[in-house]
C-alpha cells in the first residue's frame, strides 16, 4: 500500500470517527482510562491511548457506534467508577499495610444481561481500573466476565456491583435492539 492510499484510509477513519459521536466518546474515554492505568497523562500515553482506542473502535471491539448517549446515566456511571476507585484504593492500601493477611482470593463469574454485552470492553476496563478486582477472562457469547477478587466473602456484593455497572452502561449508552434480541424477547 502506498503512502497516498494509507493517508486516504486514515482521513476516512478520522472523518468516520468524528461524525459518530459515540465512537468519539468511546475513543476519548478509553484514552482517559489508558492514561489512568499508566498512572500519568503524557504525550506518549495520550497518543498510544488514542491509537489503541482507535484500533479497538475501528475493529468493532467495544461499545457499538450506533445509539445515543444519555448524560445522567453516563455521569452516574462515571461517578460510580470514581467512587469504586477511591474505595478500592483505600481497601487495598489497608490490606497491604496491615500485618495480617485477610485476603481470601477467588475467581467469580458474573453473567451480564444481553443488553449490556454491547458494552463488554467498557465494563472490562471499568472493573479492572479499580484496585483489588481484575477481569481475568470474558466470554462475550455467554456474557460472562470472570473476575479475580481479593475477598471471597464479597462475592455476592461484587457480582451485584458488576450488574449495576452493566445496567448503568446500558442506560448511558443505549443501542437499538438487534433482530436476535427482538426474537429472544418474544
Amino acid at each position: 500500500m502506498n503512502a497516498a492510499v494509507a493517508a486516504r484510509a486514515v482521513r476516512a477513519s478520522v472523518v468516520e470517527l468524528v461524525t459518530h459521536p459515540r465512537r468519539l466518546a468511546t475513543v476519548i474515554s478509553l484514552t482517559a482510562m489508558w492514561c489512568v492505568l499508566w498512572g500519568s497523562v503524557s504525550v506518549a500515553n495520550v497518543l498510544s491511548g488514542v491509537a489503541v482506542a482507535a484500533v479497538s473502535v475501528g475493529a468493532g471491539i467495544g461499545t457499538a457506534a450506533v445509539g445515543g448517549i444519555r448524560l445522567r446515566p453516563l455521569l452516574a456511571l462515571l461517578w460510580l467508577v470514581a467512587v469504586d476507585l477511591v474505595k478500592s484504593t483505600i481497601d487495598v492500601s489497608i490490606e497491604v499495610l496491615t500485618r495480617t493477611d485477610r485476603t481470601d482470593e477467588s475467581i467469580v463469574a458474573a453473567h451480564l444481561p444481553m443488553r449490556s454485552r454491547d458494552h463488554f470492553l467498557l465494563l472490562i476496563v471499568a472493573i479492572t481500573l479499580t484496585p483489588g478486582t481484575a477481569v481475568v477472562d470474558g466470554d462475550l457469547d455467554s456474557g460472562t466476565l470472570y473476575l479475580h477478587i481479593l475477598h471471597d466473602r464479597r462475592r455476592a456484593e461484587t457480582i451485584e456491583h458488576v450488574e449495576r455497572l452493566a445496567d448503568l452502561a446500558s442506560r448511558a449508552l443505549p443501542v437499538p435492539k438487534t433482530v436476535d434480541e427482538t426474537l429472544e424477547a418474544s
